[in-house]
C-alpha cells in the first residue's frame, strides 16, 4: 500500500486503489439563489441507488489522527442501513455555541445562501446514494440532484476489518485496531449540483479535493475492497 497523499490528490489515490469511503461520507453543500427572487427548500430526499453486502475482505485505511470536526448550521444526518433513509436534521455548533436543529422549510437567494452539512453513515451496507433538493419559487417548482460528480456516492461498512493508520516515522502503515474501532471519518466526497432557470444552484464548499475547512472536518478514511 503506498503511502496516504496530500488531501488535494486524495479522490485520484482512492480511485487508483479502487478503494470507498469506510463507514461514513459528509457532503458540505452551498445553497444559493440564481435570481434576486427568494427561493423557499422545502426538504432533502436521499435516493439509494443501489445497496449490497459489505465486501467481506479489505482494510480500512485512514487518513487523519483522529482529530474531530464541528458541524456547521443547517447539519444532517443519514443512515444508510434503514430500507428508506432519510435526512434528519440534527443540532450543531457554531462561533457562538450550540446551533439547535431546524427543519425545512428554508429560504435563500443570490445575496442569502444557506449551508447544509449531509453526515451519511453505513454500518451493515455498502450503498450507493446520492440526494435530491426539492424547492420552489413564484410558483414555480424543481428538485436539484446532488451526487458526486454525476455518479452516486459511495459509503460501505467497515465493522471487523483492520484498521490502519500511517506512521510518518516509521514510513508504513501500522495496524490501529478494528473496524469497530474506528472513530474519524470526516469529508470524503464532494457535492456537485445543477441549477434549471429560477431554481437554486447547489455547489460543495469542501471535500476531498480541498483543503480542510473552517469547521474543522477532519479528512476521510478509505476501505479498500481485496483484489479477487
Amino acid at each position: 500500500m503506498p503511502p496516504p497523499p496530500v488531501e488535494a490528490d486524495a479522490p485520484a489515490w482512492a480511485g487508483a486503489l479502487g478503494a470507498v469511503h469506510g463507514r461514513e461520507t459528509r457532503v458540505r453543500i452551498t445553497v444559493q439563489g440564481t435570481r434576486e427572487e427568494a427561493v423557499v427548500l422545502h426538504g432533502l430526499q436521499v435516493r439509494t441507488a443501489a445497496r449490497r453486502e459489505p465486501p467481506a475482505t479489505g482494510g480500512v485505511y485512514r487518513m487523519d489522527q483522529g482529530c474531530g470536526g464541528v458541524l456547521t448550521p443547517r447539519a444532517f444526518e443519514v443512515d444508510l442501513d434503514r430500507r428508506r433513509p432519510v435526512a434528519r436534521s440534527v443540532a450543531g455548533y457554531g462561533e457562538n455555541g450550540p446551533i439547535p436543529a431546524v427543519s425545512f422549510p428554508y429560504r435563500v437567494s443570490l445575496r442569502d445562501p444557506e449551508v447544509l452539512l449531509v453526515t451519511a453513515n453505513a454500518a451493515r451496507c455498502d450503498c450507493d446514494w446520492y440526494l435530491e433538493l426539492e424547492w420552489s419559487s413564484g410558483g414555480r417548482r424543481g428538485v436539484v440532484r446532488i451526487d458526486d460528480g454525476g455518479r452516486p456516492f459511495r459509503t460501505s461498512a467497515i465493522a471487523g476489518r483492520p484498521v490502519y493508520e500511517y506512521d510518518t516515522g516509521a514510513r508504513r502503515w501500522t495496524a490501529a485496531g478494528s473496524g469497530a474501532d474506528a472513530v474519524s471519518e470526516g469529508p470524503g466526497a464532494e457535492g456537485h449540483g445543477g441549477s434549471a432557470g429560477p431554481g437554486p444552484r447547489a455547489y460543495p464548499t469542501s471535500g476531498t479535493s480541498a483543503p480542510p475547512t473552517a469547521d474543522g472536518a477532519s479528512p476521510p478514511s478509505w476501505r479498500k475492497p481485496a483484489r479477487s
